[in-house]
């Protein structure tokens, strides 16, 4: 399992998807951002927070290996102990992220909101299954509410 974490982390997409989404902030991002990114411990957190939500929403339907197989096979655990696990982990990456945001750093605010948004839209998209690929769960009507029906004021 640890060993599939440290692969599946670097793999997931998301320090890409991190280091991407700062491409188009223009002025607000410097090139210590960029650096700073490769490195934090924020970055690292954020994708440890999204490789098990993928992982579990994904069980059962998507044919590959993830970190509850990895889990179940490993510790001969059932689905709900892996899950529970894996539930662990992804709160002890949101304490390392809160902690990170505690400490004064280099970094701007905009490049650390981006770090931290895109992890929580993962985590909402993932936090009752894959509402992603589902689209009759809850995100759908998330994202009526926010870009078709507006508050209004």
């Amino acid at each position: 399992m640890e060993e599939y974490m440290k692969v599946a982390v670097q793999s997931s997409g998301y320090i890409m998807v991190a280091l991407t989404s700062l491409v188009r902030m223009g002025n607000l991002v410097t090139i210590e951002d960029f650096d700073w990114i490769s490195r934090a411990k924020i970055v690292r957190a954020s994708a440890i927070v999204t490789r098990p939500m993928d992982d579990m929403a994904g069980y059962g339907f998507e044919k590959k290996i993830d970190a509850v197989k990895c889990y179940i096979k490993e510790k001969g655990a059932s689905k709900e102990e892996a899950f529970d696990e894996l539930q662990t982990q992804v709160s002890k990456a949101w304490k390392d992220i809160n902690q990170e945001c505690l400490h004064p750093t280099a970094i701007s605010m905009p490049t650390l909101m981006r770090i931290i948004n895109s992890a929580s839209v993962i985590h909402l998209l993932y936090k009752d299954g894959d509402g992603y690929t589902n689209s009759k769960s809850e995100i759908k009507e998330l994202i009526k509410y926010v870009l078709v029906e507006p508050v209004t004021v």
